[in-house]
């Protein structure tokens, strides 16, 4: 039987299994899945090694780091779907309200082994170091959030995609394999817990939360849940893969996958997403050019938050050429000036950039070559290139499903130089790259692109 890759095992204190225990536990937190799940299977391996049965449990707080009502429906959406699935193996899952350090350390003091997934924003390991810390047992972290760990694939942070993408290509073979699903030996859905929340009622959990409500939920587009997000694959793989390399940057088309939000809250593996594409019949070249997406700049992002843990959601983070140019020209004259406000409220001068923010804030996605041209004009339109970036990260973390992700904070450093070269200097943006309204007329069809997202926002206003 397949185990699990050895790279994705990460012992995290050095304390031996607990004897006379009830069960091992796995604290599920950012691999939110039943199936495809390193974590969860090397905690079946323990259980059926130890003979004891194996308990899953979800830590549900009210106040995750900027999340809202949008994401938390999402999430408790997908919840449901883990849940169900996991019974269906004969595995009990508790989602249980608290903070996850604390819940993992409820259940911790009767677990002979305590396995955990990976997360690689501040809160998230400093959660994990806490529970290895505190935890009468022994603790395991295991990587299912990337396809090759980010220790194995470099030991810094990484200037550029061109750096990064060579030590990858390197172990992504070896990497693109997932450990065959074991049966429990002792199923666990009679072990006498504590109930926990039921995520059946999406509606009824999210009433009882203290939660930011200001942004609604988008389930008539996109609703969570690894069974979702399998049925929304299946449709890209089978009218848009092909074709994918030429018409991903196309705006109006529908040539995007949209496992980015599925991926976010860990719904689906992204070494299963990776097999799935590649098992495929498509073009070389456009299943070439969806793993450079899946795999080089997802990890390169991943890279970024993991090795500047201090900064990576800050200015401070973007290299030192780009704040001294964009410092340089922070003065210069803009011609169009926007409050935060104007701006979340898509109300500019410029009829394709409104209809990005209403993508955005209407259905809780947007094309990402929109993203990048959203991003660049924020900074030209806000009055200092530091405000200009809070702005951006405010709002692209309060509307999009998939944002507070790695993705996020390399992606709107990305707007200010991260991950890129100086380019030709000019007014505002200094030597950081430019995008025009002009450029995007040439490259793409926006007008089709407005119409598009008025029929989105119609179908969302209308749930």
């Amino acid at each position: 039987m397949t185990d699990v890759l050895p790279d994705r095992i990460q012992p995290l204190n050095e304390r031996a299994q607990a004897d006379e225990a009830e069960y091992v536990l796995y604290w599920m937190q950012q691999s939110q899945r039943a199936r495809n799940n390193p974590a969860l299977e090397r905690a079946l391996r323990h259980a059926n090694s130890e003979g004891l049965p194996l308990l899953v449990v979800f830590g549900l707080m009210d106040d995750y780091p900027e999340a809202n009502l949008r994401h938390y429906t999402f999430m408790l959406e997908g919840l449901r779907d883990t849940r169900r699935r996991l019974q269906e193996r004969g595995i009990r899952m508790v989602v249980r309200h608290g903070r996850p350090d604390e819940v993992a350390l409820h259940y911790a003091d009767q677990a002979a082994i305590l396995v955990t997934d990976r997360g690689y924003l501040r809160h998230q390991r400093h959660w994990r170091s806490r529970v290895a810390e505190e935890a009468p047992c022994r603790v395991e972290q295991v990587e299912g959030d990337a396809v090759v760990p980010v220790e194995t694939v470099t030991d810094n942070a990484e200037y550029a995609a061109r750096t990064i993408r060579p030590k990858i290509h390197e172990h992504l073979d070896r990497c693109l394999r997932l450990p065959e699903p074991a049966a429990p030996e002792h199923p666990s859905l009679n072990l006498d817990v504590d109930e926990g929340l039921f995520p059946n009622d999406v509606g009824t959990i999210t009433d009882q939360l203290d939660l930011d409500r200001s942004v609604p939920p988008v389930s008539s587009l996109h609703q969570g849940g690894t069974s979702e997000a399998e049925r929304v694959l299946d449709g890209f793989l089978a009218e848009h893969l092909e074709g994918y390399d030429d018409n991903r940057n196309q705006i109006h088309s529908s040539a995007v996958s949209h496992m980015s939000k599925y991926l976010h809250f860990g719904q689906i593996s992204p070494v299963w997403l990776a097999q799935q594409v590649r098992a495929t019949e498509a073009p070389e070249g456009d299943i070439d050019s969806y793993i450079e997406e899946l795999v080089v700049r997802r990890e390169l992002a991943a890279n970024h938050v993991y090795f500047r843990p201090d900064t990576y959601d800050s200015y401070e983070c973007l290299p030192e050429w780009a704040r001294e140019s964009l410092a340089e020209h922070a003065d210069d004259e803009r011609e169009y000036l926007y409050s935060r406000d104007e701006l979340e409220r898509g109300r500019t001068h410029d009829p394709y950039w409104n209809a990005a923010m209403k993508e955005m804030r209407e259905t809780g996605y947007m094309h990402n070559y929109m993203r990048m041209y959203w991003g660049k004009k924020i900074l030209e339109w806000s009055p200092a290139p530091r405000t200009a970036f809070e702005r951006a990260l405010h709002l692209n973390n309060k509307y999009f499903l998939d944002g507070r992700d790695p993705n996020s904070f390399a992606n709107v450093a990305w707007i200010f130089g991260l991950h890129d070269r100086g380019w030709k200097e000019r007014p505002v943006y200094g030597k950081v790259r430019y995008m025009s309204q002009g450029g995007l007329e040439r490259k793409a069809d926006p007008d089709a692109y407005v119409e598009k997202v008025d029929r989105l926002a119609a179908t969302a206003q209308s749930s």
